[in-house]
C-alpha cells in the first residue's frame, strides 16, 4: 500500500512539472504583415517640364530714313499702334523745297523736248535740199532724244524727292505695342542711325522658346521611330507655369525645333506659340513649359514610397516572391510620373510590390501579404476645429 501511494505521488509531481514547462514555452512567431500592390501595365502620357523664355511674335525697330529735326511725337509710350500709323514728324520744309525743285526741273525738261523736236523737223527739211550739213541734222536728232531722256531722269528725281518728303512722317512698320521713345521733340534724326527711335513688339500671339538637350530630343525621336512612344492629337500641345507658380490658362502649340545644335551647350531650341489676348505674357519673362512627348503603352508604374536606394544609389524595391517570401529587385527607373516611378527594367507585370511594412525585413523572410490601399489625408486639428464651429 505504501509503495502504491508513493508511486502515485511521484507520478503526479512529474506531471505537474511537465505541465509547468509547457506553459513557459513562447508561441511560434507569426509572419509580419505587409501591404502590396500588383504591378499592372498601363498606358501613360509622358511629358517634360523645361525652362523657357518668352519672345515677341514680331519685333520692329522704328528708325528714320531721312535727316532732320523731330518736330512732333504722335503716340503715347506703351500704347498699341497699328501698321502705317504716324509716330514722328521730321521737319519737312527742306524736302518740300526738293520736291518743288524737281518738279520745276521736270517742266524745263519737257519744254526742251518741244524745242528740240521742232529743230529736228526743220533740219530734216533743210537737209533734203542740202541747205545744211547732214551732221547738223543728226546732231539735232540726238539732242531731241537727249531731251526725252532728261524728262525720264527728272521724273525719277521727282519721285525720289516725293518719297523723301513722305518719309518725314515716320510710320509704324507693324502693329503691336510700342515701347518708350528714345528721342523727344527737337532731337536730331539721321537716316540709318544705329539708335532706334522706338521699338514695336507684337505680343498676340507670343512665342515661347524652350531649351532642351539634343541628347534628350534624339532619344525621343528614336523612341518614336521604334514604336515605344506614339503621338496623339495632343502631342503638340504645351502648357505654361508662370514665375509666380500659377498656370497660364491657355495652351500653346509647338511650332518647330531648331535645325542646329548650340555647340557650347549641346542644346536645341523648341519654339511654341501661345495666344496672349490679355497681354499677360511679356517678352523676356521666365516660364516653365510642360509639353507632351507622347504616349507609352504597357508602362509599369511603381509608387515612389515603395522604392529605396542601395549602397550604390541604385533604386530597389521589395516584392512578395514565391512562398510569400521577401525578395529584393534592382530597378531601372529613369523618370517619375506623378507619385510613381516609371520602371523600364527589373520588374514584370504581375509582380507584387511591397509598399508598406518592408522596413528591416531581410530577403527570404516569410510575410503575410495584404493588398495596400492609399489612405485619405486626415484634416489637421485646426481645420477640424474650424469645421466644428
Amino acid at each position: 500500500m505504501r509503495k502504491s501511494s508513493s508511486f502515485a505521488v511521484l507520478t503526479a509531481t512529474l506531471l505537474a512539472g511537465c505541465g509547468g514547462n509547457a506553459q513557459q514555452q513562447p508561441p511560434a512567431p507569426s509572419a509580419p504583415q505587409v501591404g502590396y500592390v500588383t504591378l499592372t501595365p498601363q498606358s501613360v502620357t509622358l511629358s517634360t517640364e523645361l525652362a523657357a523664355r518668352t519672345a515677341a511674335f514680331e519685333t520692329s525697330e522704328v528708325r528714320p530714313q531721312v535727316n532732320g529735326l523731330i518736330t512732333a511725337r504722335l503716340f503715347t509710350e506703351g500704347d498699341e499702334v497699328r501698321a502705317g500709323q504716324p509716330l514722328y514728324r521730321i521737319d519737312s520744309q527742306p524736302y518740300q523745297a526738293q520736291v518743288a525743285s524737281a518738279r520745276a526741273a521736270l517742266s524745263r525738261a519737257k519744254a526742251a523736248i518741244a524745242s528740240n523736236d521742232a529743230l529736228a523737223r526743220r533740219y530734216g527739211e533743210l537737209v533734203k535740199i542740202n541747205a545744211i550739213a547732214k551732221q547738223d541734222y543728226e546732231n539735232a536728232i540726238t539732242t531731241a532724244q537727249q531731251a526725252r531722256a532728261d524728262v525720264s531722269a527728272q521724273e525719277a528725281a521727282l519721285r525720289t524727292a516725293t518719297i523723301d518728303l513722305g518719309r518725314t512722317t515716320v510710320r509704324a512698320p507693324i502693329s503691336g505695342r510700342i515701347g518708350r521713345s528714345a528721342v523727344t521733340t527737337g532731337g536730331l534724326a539721321t537716316a540709318s542711325q544705329t539708335t532706334a527711335l522706338s521699338t514695336i513688339q507684337r505680343l498676340d500671339p507670343i512665342y515661347i522658346d524652350i531649351t532642351q538637350s539634343s541628347a534628350a530630343l534624339l532619344k525621343l525621336r528614336q523612341q518614336l521611330l521604334a514604336g515605344q512612344l506614339s503621338r496623339g492629337a495632343g502631342a503638340a500641345r504645351v502648357r505654361l507655369k508662370l514665375e509666380d507658380g500659377t498656370t497660364y490658362p491657355i495652351d500653346g502649340v509647338v511650332k518647330f525645333a531648331d535645325v542646329t545644335v548650340d555647340p557650347a551647350t549641346g542644346s536645341q531650341t523648341i519654339r511654341a506659340q501661345f495666344a496672349n489676348p490679355n497681354r499677360l505674357l511679356l517678352p523676356g519673362m521666365y516660364v516653365t513649359a510642360q509639353f507632351i512627348e507622347g504616349t507609352q503603352a504597357n508602362a509599369l508604374l511603381v509608387p515612389q514610397r515603395a522604392v529605396s536606394r542601395d549602397e550604390k544609389g541604385n533604386p530597389v524595391v521589395m516584392i512578395v516572391g514565391p512562398g510569400d517570401k521577401v525578395q529584393p529587385r534592382t530597378l531601372t527607373a529613369p523618370r517619375t510620373i506623378g507619385d510613381n516611378w516609371l520602371v523600364t527594367a527589373g520588374l514584370k507585370a504581375g509582380d507584387r510590390i511591397i509598399v508598406e511594412g518592408a522596413q528591416n525585413l531581410q530577403p527570404g523572410t516569410p510575410v503575410k501579404p495584404v493588398r495596400w490601399q492609399a489612405k485619405a489625408a486626415k484634416p489637421d486639428a485646426a481645420a477640424a476645429a474650424a469645421k466644428g464651429q
